[in-house]
């Protein structure tokens, strides 16, 4: 089982960057041109739901070969609304540019396999319970017997060490521990979530950075580490002033609404035809607002002559920027302010982001071919790198897509040995 494949060469060499390239089409279907710059580097994804998945597609956009590993049958996230025709679209947005196998962690032939794939593989990302890798015989120090440069990242709810470490956690249990549910919504009303998983989207991000560091490390070191990212931890260092703030000046903070914390006028509009963000807060925008709008006197107005004073009386500035955008159109308005070089945003719906021409000018809103199901919406690749661009190269596998390739190709196992494991229920 731990045979050198034959047709696939392991991460790592020379010869892996050109492979990559040479294997995976680009998002037009073409070939990509570049390899990417963590090509040659093979990815073993233990992961579900999302923070551990995102980053290890994140390192799979860059480049990496990444492995995703599912219980037979699916995890659990494929069962998860919404469907395109049978599959879940929450599988779909987390998975791309992964090859997909399927393993019976329990089966007693498991552990065996899990360790020759850990031995061809740079780095391993988990998101169990913290303790659960060592009941199943995989402890950090376990992979680094099997291969001493290896990079886990680990990310959990709370961390790896603290009170805490053992309790579950779903991205709004984080936003309700971290703070930032207190924060969020309008200052009458109940505290809210967000629109979106926004700690396990930070956790995955943070994932990914620490494994690009412990790379490097390696790089310079030949030293592998263990990268433990907690979602509250990652969430509670995006709150930005307000804890520093309480903790230095005893400033207890309020639910703002759509109001920005530091300047004005600075927030939601009304139009005849929706909603426009505007953001003219700052001493320079302010004055050009004024012109916008044809009130001078607002701009020579002592009240409002800079931040504190326009502050303190926020709520007569926006009664007097709403009264100017209240009868206008979102197009006349976002015109004006355009011309003034004025900050603003419609709030958009879903139907006009999808549209958007900026997005789709920076790749964002990309088509990926399934093999099953055609044509994919996924969102783009966030990251432009001018030398080493990432790419998405493979649609988002079905289950067990890449059992062969991978225990045949990569780990060496023969066709008796595959016929056996799946007779067993194994993979």
């Amino acid at each position: 089982m731990t045979d050198e494949p034959t047709d696939l060469p392991r991460a790592g060499t020379d010869d892996a960057a050109a492979d990559t390239a040479a294997r995976h089409p680009g998002t037009d279907g073409h070939p990509a041109t570049e390899p990417g710059a963590l090509a040659g580097i093979r990815v073993l994804d233990l992961s579900r739901f999302i923070a551990g998945p995102l980053c290890a597609q994140i390192l799979g956009d860059m480049g990496a070969e990444v492995i995703k590993l599912e219980r037979p049958g699916g995890e659990d996230a494929r069962k998860h609304a919404p469907f395109h025709r049978g599959e879940s679209v929450y599988t779909m947005v987390y998975n791309r540019n992964k090859r997909g196998i399927t393993l019976d962690t329990r089966h007693p032939d498991a552990l065996g396999l899990l360790e020759d794939l850990v031995r061809h593989s740079d780095v391993v990302v988990e998101n169990y319970r913290p303790g659960t890798m060592e009941k199943m015989g995989l402890s950090y120090d376990r992979l680094r017997e099997l291969r001493p440069d290896i990079t886990l990242v680990s990310i959990s709810g709370f961390g790896q060490t603290g009170p805490d470490r053992q309790r579950a956690l779903f991205d709004a249990v984080a936003q309700a521990a971290s703070g930032l549910m207190s924060l969020t919504g309008s200052p009458e009303g109940e505290p809210t979530l967000t629109g979106t998983y926004v700690a396990d989207y930070v956790a995955g991000f943070h994932g990914a950075m620490g494994a690009l560091l412990a790379l490097l490390h390696r790089e310079r070191t030949g030293e592998g580490q263990h990268v433990d990212v907690g979602s509250l931890d990652a969430l509670f260092a995006m709150l930005g002033t307000r804890p520093s703030a309480y903790a230095m000046l005893g400033e207890q903070p309020r639910r703002n609404g759509s109001r920005d914390l530091l300047t004005a006028p600075a927030s939601v509009f009304p139009a005849t035809d929706g909603f426009v963000y505007i953001h003219a807060g700052t001493d320079p925008l302010f004055p050009r607002l004024c012109a916008v709008m044809d009130r001078g006197d607002l701009a020579e107005d002592p009240r409002f002559a800079d931040v504190p004073g326009r502050m303190r009386h926020v709520a007569e500035l926006e009664a007097a920027v709403a009264q100017w955008t209240r009868p206008r159109t979102c197009p006349e308005i976002a015109a004006a302010l355009t011309e003034a070089g004025v900050p603003f945003g419609k709030v958009a719906d879903l139907d006009e982001v999808l549209a958007s021409p900026q997005l789709a000018a920076r790749d964002m809103i990309v088509d990926v071919e399934h093999p099953t199901l055609g044509p994919l919406t996924l969102p783009g690749i966030p990251i432009k790198l001018s030398a080493s661009p990432g790419s998405i190269r493979k649609a988002p596998p079905t289950v067990g897509e890449d059992n062969e390739t991978v225990y045949r190709d990569l780990l060496g196992l023969s066709a008796d040995r595959l016929a056996r494991l799946r007779a067993d229920g194994a993979i």
